[in-house]
């Protein structure tokens, strides 16, 4: 817990991997590092060209407040908006990956809108104990993107990561930030939602030491959203379903 509080706390939570530490400095990318993966044949071909909204319209879309009791929901600052070219990967069909556990819409968006949502520690009384504190730190933090794309973009780029979730399963090299951080596993979960949805547990070295997060992506219409969960504690143990749930219903 220490290691992965101290890194993140040193580097800003845009770069989810990067900032559990643990990364060794980037001497150049990876040949082919940075290209985005084809779309499988599983991207649907017979939807109707859809318009991408705009920001705005993405802004009023995500979770809010008032969708989450028991959360603290806020949103995103300019430190936590990640340019896509700033992500790349050893292994090219892993870059859609990359760019979910790093907070960026994969593909190519018309436009993005990001939250994030720190699940609230049960306290007893006014004062939180050091074991309630303790457990404040751990506390789940869950970073939800959407992504609205125009034509069949959401539908190719969902199909990227379903193959990046198959070709990368054994683990990949993400650079971000100057730093290489080693993903060790992207185990595949079981999770219903919007019109195609997909899940893993992902889990990276940090100075030796397991860091297990949670991804969710899914598809509703045009849009993609994604929500990358971590904890200062080093494991995430569930998937962000409430949060999850509350997202699908805001897009409708």
């Amino acid at each position: 817990m220490r290691s992965a509080a101290v890194a993140a706390t040193a580097v800003s939570l845009a770069l989810l991997v990067t900032a559990c530490g643990g990364g060794e400095k980037s001497d150049g990318e990876g040949k082919g590092a940075g290209k985005e993966a084809a779309p499988s044949a599983s991207a649907t071909s017979s939807a109707p060209a859809a318009k991408a909204l705009s920001a705005a319209e993405l802004e009023k879309l995500l979770v809010e407040q008032a969708d989450l009791p028991g959360h603290q929901v806020q949103k995103a600052k300019p430190a936590d908006v990640v340019p896509a070219d700033a992500i790349s990967t050893d292994k090219p069909t892993c870059k859609p990956l990359a760019d979910a556990m790093s907070f960026v819409s994969t593909g190519k968006p018309g436009a993005t809108a990001t939250r994030k949502a720190i699940e609230l520690p049960k306290t007893e009384g006014a004062t939180a104990s050091p074991e309630e504190a303790l457990g404040a730190l751990a506390a789940p933090v869950t970073s939800v993107t959407l992504g609205s794309y125009e034509g069949q973009g959401a539908q190719e780029a969902f199909a990227s990561l379903k193959t990046a979730g198959t070709d990368c399963a054994g683990g990949f090299t993400l650079i971000g930030g100057g730093e290489k951080t080693k993903i060790l596993k992207v185990a595949p979960e079981t999770l219903a939602a919007g019109e195609e949805s997909l899940a893993w547990t992902v889990t990276t070295d940090v100075d030796g030491e397991p860091f297990v997060t949670k991804l969710v992506v899914l598809r509703q219409g045009n849009t993609l959203a994604t929500f990358s969960t971590l904890s200062f504690g080093g494991t995430v143990k569930a998937l962000p379903k409430t949060i999850v749930d509350a997202q699908v219903a805001k897009l409708g």
